[in-house]
């Protein structure tokens, strides 16, 4: 990736798939800038995954239960304006820890152990064009463009 700049990392889904595919801890803060009731943030994330695995044909009972634990434990919660989620994808594992801090508190976390659905988890936020937020993909890039030129 050396000699190319953020905008050509942006738009290079191969390189954001080595990223997802790395065998490194990858940890991600999302930080809330809306309000959002936890109940639509949790379809949100379990109809992205599903859709994303029924495309792969990967979206079976087990990946069913796992998005239902994590919609579950999104239901009840209230993310005001910079609440926080915490998603940490351990390297040596195919699962994800999920947590939110929410007015300063920190939660109780949920661990997924569905890999599927782990790694969807990964693609939703890190896939590059194909990723839910453009601004996390760009900053991502510009990042490693910054470290790699150093």
């Amino acid at each position: 990736m050396e000699g190319k700049n953020r905008e050509e990392l942006t738009e290079n889904d191969e390189f954001f798939e080595a990223i997802v595919n790395a065998p490194v801890d990858k940890f991600l803060r999302v930080v809330v800038i809306k309000e959002i009731k936890g109940s639509q943030y949790g379809v949100q994330l379990e109809s992205a995954i599903r859709d994303r695995l029924a495309e792969v044909d990967k979206y079976e009972e087990d990946e069913e239960e796992a998005l239902e634990k994590i919609v579950e434990f999104f239901q009840s919660k209230y993310f005001k304006k910079d609440s926080v989620i915490t998603y940490y994808f351990p390297a040596t594992s195919g699962s994800a820890k999920i947590s939110c801090t929410i007015e300063g508190k920190e939660d109780l976390e949920i661990e997924v152990e569905n890999a599927n659905v782990v790694e969807m988890m990964k693609k939703w936020y890190l896939g590059g064009t194909r990723g839910v937020s453009p601004t996390t993909i760009s900053s991502l890039a510009n990042n490693i463009c910054v470290e790699l030129s150093k």
